[in-house]
This record gives structure tokens, sequence and C-alpha cells, in this order.
């Protein structure tokens, strides 16, 4: 069974309920669980026009759903093991202000995924687009990340449509990876990651991160370091500095990935601790950006957290 999975561009609540309440309804009519992920004042209208509908569908706000990609992509993969063997008839409406550009283009890659993680599910996810309100350009790349289009109340294949590979190897050549000169340095000599985790801990409690959060970003540069000390070429070092809100841990080594990283590592949700990437997919979980960066002078993970 192959995912359905389309961008709806709508202008306002009206035109939105005249697609959204069919398919949602569809849903339902086929035995599929369905659930309704929209940003308001789309649920309240949702909910009042479906209210009478047997069996119910689960709402849920895209302000709460949509906080970091890799989360969002966990969500949903567990919405549709714990449905099984039924399918899922997902309404999902991404949340696209309040985002930096580095944070945009990770939704925009994330919309892309989906066409990966989920493609043997079987599930059919709607994602409405205001094309009213959004910038022109998450609406054009909606065209890029989605394999079908309604629009007008028409239906259509996506001219503009790009393999999520080929999509992610775009979003890559666009990261920016420099480095202020005078950036907190520690080299990485050792198996014993002690003095790391404490350099990385009281600069996180100097920028002023909560408790868990520089726990969590500590716990994502150990894993890092541990990777590079197995895999990578020495010199490893450990780069820290703030920009803006963030503050910025990067691990690298001369190490050169062969075969290079596809742009798909670390984003597909692994089965298990013992599957290829589980590593990497726990460290984005654990901060708010991971990027990563492969070439012939070495191999660069970044991690943000703020």
């Amino acid at each position: 069974m192959t995912l359905e999975h389309g961008a709806f561009l709508y202008r306002d609540v009206d035109e939105f309920l005249a697609v959204t309440v069919p398919f949602l309804k569809s849903g339902l009519e086929q035995g599929q669980a369905v659930i309704a992920v929209a940003r308001e004042p789309n649920l309240a209208a949702l909910r009042d026009v479906l209210a009478s509908d047997a069996p119910p569908i689960d709402y849920f706000d895209s302000a709460d759903f949509y906080r970091h990609p890799v989360h969002t992509l966990r969500d949903y993969q567990n919405v549709v093991k714990q449905s099984a063997p039924r399918t899922v008839c997902a309404l999902a409406e991404p949340v696209w202000d309040g985002w930096d550009e580095r944070q945009t283009l990770e939704w925009i890659r994330y919309e892309s995924l989906i066409n990966v993680v989920f493609q043997d599910s079987g599930a059919s996810a709607l994602c409405p687009y205001d094309s009213a309100t959004l910038p022109p350009r998450v609406v054009a790349e909606a065209r890029r990340t989605h394999p079908w289009l309604l629009t007008s109340g028409q239906r259509c294949p996506s001219d503009e449509y790009v393999d999520p590979v080929v999509f992610g190897s775009g979003c890559d050549r666009g990261l920016r990876f420099d480095r202020p000169r005078d950036a907190d340095y520690l080299p990485i000599d050792g198996d014993d990651l002690h003095k790391l985790r404490t350099f990385v801990g009281e600069r996180a409690g100097k920028h002023g991160l909560a408790k868990q959060r520089a726990q969590n970003l500590v716990t994502a540069a150990n894993e890092v370091a541990a990777n590079a000390l197995q895999h990578g070429t020495p010199p490893i070092g450990l780069w820290v500095w703030q920009d803006g809100a963030d503050l910025v841990c990067e691990i690298g080594d001369n190490g050169f990935w062969r075969p290079g990283p596809s742009p798909l590592t670390g984003f597909i949700p692994p089965d298990s601790a013992l599957q290829r990437g589980f590593g990497l997919w726990t460290v984005r979980l654990l901060v708010d950006l991971m990027e990563l960066r492969a070439g012939w002078d070495g191999t660069f993970v970044r991690l943000r957290s703020r």
C-alpha cells in the first residue's frame, strides 16, 4: 500500500471546509483511523461541522503538534503504528510562522521526507496551505514536496514535485558552515568524554539553557563525538559558540565519508537501536537543529539549542 500525499491550497475558512470535511468523512467511511491536525480557526470550524460524526476523529492543534520536525515525524509514525491494521487518514496542516530561515528549511525538508518515511503505510495525507497569507516561497515549495495538488477544486499531479533524495541534496547544498574565530575549542583525543561533557555543560549553563535542554545538548554532543572517535579520522575537535538565541556546538574530524551521507541520513525513524542511523536520529530528537556536512575537508556535525 502506497502513501497518498497531497497539498491543498486554500484562501479562507469556507474553502478550507469545502475540501477537508469531505476528505475526513471519506476516511471515516473507508474505516480508516482519522486524525485532523489544523491551525485555528480552522480546527474549531472542523469540530463544529463534524461534531456528530462517529466513529470520532482525533483533533490536534497544529501549534502543539508542529514544534520540531523530527518529533513530528516520530509522532505521526506512532499514530500509524498504533492504528494498525487500519490505515490512517490525516489532515496535516503545518505551522509556518515563528521560524527562522534554518528552521523553515527543516520544515520544508520535513514535508519532503513524509514521502519516504510513510511511503508503504497506505496512509492518505492532505496538507492545507493558506495561499492568501503564507509567504510565496512556502507555497512554492509545497508544489515541490507533494506528489499531487488540490487547488480551485481540481486535483492534479504536481509537475514540480522533486524526489526526496534530490530535494534533500539541494537543502544540504544551501547550508552554511561559517564558524566564528573566537569559538571555544576543545580537542578530542581520547575515548574518555567526561571532559567534553563538562565543557559543553558549563557553556550551556552560561548560555542560560534550561536544565533538561542543557542535558540534551550534552548527550547529543557526546553521541556525535563517540561516533567521530569510532569512525572518523583525527584530529577531532569540538567548537562551541553563541549565535543569537542559539548555543551552537560543532564536532568535526578529518575523515572523508565514503560513500557520502545520504540527504536522508538521520531523518528516517529506525526500527530499532541496532539499525544504522539510530544515533543521528536520536541526536536530532535531542536538539533544536542538527546539520551535517561531509566533504574533502572532513565531516562536521553542528548542533543548535536555544
